[in-house]
């Protein structure tokens, strides 16, 4: 019999490698496919990088995000690492916020107090931690004054080499760049980074306003003469340049870095909400814009490619503040002090371990808790309306405004006299809120239920706060304490610190 015909052999295609450092994930014994981080930083300043991350929430295409792909400024921030803490489950990405304040305006420069030369350091650093099951984003902020120990290593500018030296967490970037960064970072925490990010912050602030602003909630008053910020208590939508003043705020009270870092995990969880509930990253042309922006400022490692953005933007599709939670590393002494380097931060080591111990084991960080109810636009404040009593004043020709004014109030829980008057002046244009200036933190409550009233300060009046309602009131806003601390006060989720 004749032979058969062989059918054509279809030559492979080739296999396209894996990445270098795609982490090393295992579940089931099957790697894991790693999971991109999350989004926009900066807040953190690193919170604009967040961005890049939730870019890839819309399920874009493949050919869109190559081509963002291909505009990413490249690090290899693993170049001859050896010796490297074992992979854990699920994906650590570095993120670093630099100071980048050479490609600012001088008009920029000027307005948001970015005066003097780039320190060309890092002044944030976050580690972003991606659970396997794509489930959860923890993020863990790290003092740049925390007392560290650079490995050896050698300059990449001089060629000179360096022996192992105490210092500064952000004086590694600024003396070995992105590889010692990620060198001592791995060297304190013993957690193996998957990928590296790195933003500055014209990057931060273009982002912020391509997303349209982000809102924030306030109890107290934000007023720091270095960089400029003045922010009444309330709800404020900061655009990119008053974002940024946010960020960097380290004055506006006695608690320095440990409170900035506070207000950067605030931030990156309401820049997460704004992605994710904007409907800006379904839209095309939006999508664009906001990758544009991001691309201008952002460096990341080799590794970190158009898969990568496919696979997490997989993951994120149903990402939401709930799912992330944040915390600062354990501080155990808040001014140690090291001969030539000056006061620093030194870690609590024991609660440091246990917490970078949960990352490589991808462990929640925070105690399950209840998602708050969805409810009406409320702003926290720092004094709860049922402690506040008020006498309105009708400050106007209106017939019946007091009485209105009193009433929304009280619906609201403030403790109003429910019997408002008529002011001595009824041609008051703008609405007053007068005050004892030693309850000044009630007035600031009261204020931010009544948005645009002016705060009058009247020695001797007492503890009855007086409203006197002007023509331009409208409505009281919905005003709310600030939720008691969490279980465990260190670690909160993002819904929980975001404007309701």
């Amino acid at each position: 019999m004749p032979t058969p015909p062989r059918s054509p052999v279809r030559p492979q295609r080739p296999q396209r490698p894996s990445p270098a450092r795609r982490p090393a994930g295992r579940s089931g014994g099957r790697p894991v496919r790693p999971v991109r981080r999350r989004r926009p930083r900066w807040a953190v300043r690193a919170l604009t990088t967040v961005s890049v991350v939730v870019l890839a929430s819309a399920g874009i295409g493949h050919a869109v995000l190559s081509s963002l792909d291909a505009g990413i400024a490249r690090v290899d921030p693993f170049k001859d690492m050896k010796n490297r803490p074992e992979a854990g489950h699920g994906m650590n990405l570095l993120l670093v916020g630099t100071d980048g304040r050479e490609k600012i305006t001088e008009a920029e420069r000027r307005k948001y107090r970015l005066g003097g030369a780039p320190c060309h350091c890092t002044d944030t650093v976050m580690i972003v931690h991606i659970s396997a099951d794509r489930d959860r984003a923890s993020i863990v902020s790290l003092p740049r004054d925390s007392y560290a120990e650079a490995p050896a290593h050698t300059d990449e500018v001089t060629g000179q080499r360096h022996g192992p030296h105490p210092l500064k967490l952000n004086a590694a970037y600024a003396e070995g760049g992105p590889t010692l960064t990620v060198r001592t970072v791995e060297n304190m925490t013993h957690v193996k980074i998957d990928h590296y990010l790195e933003v500055d912050f014209t990057s931060f602030m273009k982002t912020v306003d391509v997303l349209g602003g982000v809102r924030i909630c306030t109890a107290q008053p934000l007023k720091d003469r270095y960089t400029g910020l003045d922010l009444a208590a309330g709800s404020h939508l900061l655009g990119g340049g008053q974002a940024l003043q946010y960020v960097r705020s380290r004055h506006t009270d006695g608690s320095s870095d440990l409170g900035r870092m506070k207000r950067q995990q605030r931030f990156l969880a309401a820049l997460v909400s704004r992605a994710t509930s904007s409907g800006v990253l379904l839209n095309p042309m939006k999508f664009r814009d906001v990758t544009r922006a991001v691309l201008g400022s952002v460096r990341a490692d080799r590794g970190f490619g158009t898969d990568e953005l496919l696979d997490l933007g997989r993951a994120m599709r149903n990402f939401s503040p709930s799912s992330s939670e944040f915390t600062t590393v354990p501080i155990g002494q808040m001014a140690y002090v090291v001969k030539g380097i000056g006061s620093t931060l030194k870690w609590d080591e024991p609660k440091a371990r246990k917490l970078f111990a949960a990352l490589r084991d991808d462990k929640p960080l925070a105690a399950p808790h209840a998602p708050r109810a969805p409810r009406a636009h409320t702003v926290q404040v720092a004094v709860a309306p049922q402690q506040i009593r008020v006498q309105i004043e009708n400050g106007t020709a209106t017939a019946g405004l007091g009485q209105k004014v009193d009433g929304a109030l009280a619906a609201t829980g403030f403790r109003t006299t429910g019997r408002p008057t008529t002011a001595p002046d009824t041609g008051v244009r703008r609405t007053v809120v007068s005050y004892d200036p030693r309850w000044d933190r009630s007035a600031q409550s009261l204020a931010a239920a009544l948005p645009g009233a002016e705060l009058r300060a009247v020695p001797g009046q007492g503890p009855l706060l007086k409203v006197i309602a002007g023509a331009d009131y409208k409505q009281v806003t919905r005003v709310r304490a600030e939720d008691p601390a969490p279980a465990d006060p260190g670690v909160v989720t993002g819904d929980q610190v975001v404007c309701s």
